[in-house]
């Protein structure tokens, strides 16, 4: 099978304003405040989508360079996608020149980061020092653009703040790979992700609060709202690291236990949410659950280096039976709101798009290996939208709480009382999972410890 030409490519340019519902919930039914599929959160969920993908490339197109890998240009050219997306969504709000302000500073920042890993390649500490100098600058620039862009709504020095979280994450993986200290890589690449989420929310916040008429006069920060922002964090950074950890493996990096640990640690982050409502033996059901799935990728990517045919189909035939059996689970879950059928193609493309994604890579086709791991990306923010769709459809009084109006002005993020929204519906959402994790019979083997 042709898993490539199978995976169908998801549209990446980021209609800020609105998103495709997908006819998947219907929203008109629920009060625009306990509904995940409003323009507000729409508008939260694609600049989450964009800025944390930003950093998942970024990080991984500062690594091909240090390694000096044959995937360097493409993840450059991904990267480079990633920026147009980017500047075509601010456009979408502000107008072509200041879109065309943010893709110059934008790209110029990228720069340094290049220049930062040339130097480093070359020994240069001067030169380093020159990239880290353009950056701090950079940084203020920036900040100062967005504070005018919002009308004051985002204030320059706590911006600035933010964005140097955002250089010493990248610089510090990129360090720590140099450095072989592969381990704290990965930690300071989860945490670049995570971090450009909360930049999301401060800055999708800001705009809707500069233009409400645009946005429905609807809020970007609501319980749904965070309840769908988790869910994509999540399912994406899966995505992410998965795509990462099979091509290591192929390879066999010296990082790839490193890439499997930080996949693992995205799936503790979600049992250990279960577990903190349904207790340890929930917990563990899920993890065996989710891990299993995450070994057929394994299988499959061990079964390609040892050109064993038999064993690949095996590995697809394990995902398409888990596919079917997750699908119907999530619709009892969710009461019919989320309906297996919808749920079971999603589930196919997220295979397709990370075998298509795999093969390519194989191929050396690098191009179209960093294509589909984007489409890989920004799909899990769909699926994220559909369960928490479902979660919300189900408990509509429990996302009905209205949220404070005052900005925030300090790190692009919220209050810490809003914070802890965020962590209860984290949870909310986790019990989903949680829920079919304690009524599926398990039909998968025990994933390798050493995969």
């Amino acid at each position: 099978m042709n898993w490539k030409k199978a995976a169908v490519t998801v549209p990446l340019s980021a209609a800020l304003l609105f998103s495709a519902n997908g006819g998947l919930v219907n929203a008109e039914t629920m009060d625009n405040q306990s509904s995940v599929d409003t323009a507000a959160v729409d508008l939260r969920a694609n600049l989450g989508h964009l800025l944390s993908e930003h950093a998942f490339l970024a990080i991984e197109a500062m690594r091909n360079g240090a390694a000096g890998t044959e995937d360097f240009k493409a993840s450059v050219s991904a990267l480079k996608s990633n920026t147009k997306d980017l500047s075509n969504a601010i456009a979408s709000v502000y107008g072509d020149e200041a879109g065309k302000a943010f893709q110059k500073m934008w790209s110029e920042h990228i720069g340094y980061f290049v220049d930062y890993v040339n130097a480093t390649a070359e020994g240069d500490k001067q030169a380093k020092q020159k990239a880290l100098d353009e950056l701090s600058q950079y940084r203020k620039d920036f900040s100062q653009f967005l504070e005018k862009a919002t009308g004051k709504r985002l204030e320059a020095g706590s911006l600035a703040e933010s964005l140097q979280i955002h250089v010493n994450q990248l610089i510090g993986a990129f360090d720590s790979y140099v450095a072989e200290n592969y381990q704290k890589a990965y930690q300071h690449e989860r945490e670049a992700i995570a971090h450009m989420h909360m930049v999301a929310k401060g800055l999708s916040s800001a705009i809707v609060d500069q233009f409400p008429d645009k946005f429905n006069n609807t809020m970007a920060v609501t319980p749904a709202g965070d309840l769908r922002a988790t869910l994509s964090k999540l399912l994406s950074e899966h995505a992410g690291l998965a795509t990462i950890a099979m091509q290591n493996g192929i390879q066999g990096a010296p990082d790839f236990k490193a890439s499997t640990k930080a996949l693992s640690g995205n799936t503790d982050d979600l049992a250990s949410a279960i577990a903190s409502v349904y207790g340890k033996e929930a917990g563990k059901a899920f993890d065996k659950m989710w891990s299993e799935h995450i070994g057929y990728f394994v299988d499959y990517v061990n079964a390609t280096a040892k050109e064993n045919e038999q064993v690949k189909q095996k590995a697809l035939d394990n995902l398409k039976m888990y596919k079917e059996d997750f699908s119907a689970f999530i619709e009892k879950a969710t009461g019919g709101n989320v309906k297996a059928s919808v749920l079971a193609k999603g589930l196919q493309k997220h295979v397709n798009q990370l075998i298509g994604s795999f093969e390519s890579y194989v191929e050396g086709s690098y191009n179209e290996a960093f294509t589909q791991a984007r489409d890989s990306y920004g799909h899990m923010y769909g699926a994220a939208k559909l369960l928490s769709s479902g979660i919300v459809s189900q408990n509509p009084e429990k996302f009905a709480s209205e949220m404070p109006s005052e900005m925030p002005n300090t790190g692009l993020g919220m209050p810490a009382d809003q914070n802890n929204d965020m962590m209860w519906m984290w949870i909310l959402g986790a019990g989903l999972f949680a829920l079919i994790g304690l009524t599926a019979v398990s039909k998968y083997k025990t994933a390798n410890n050493d995969k």
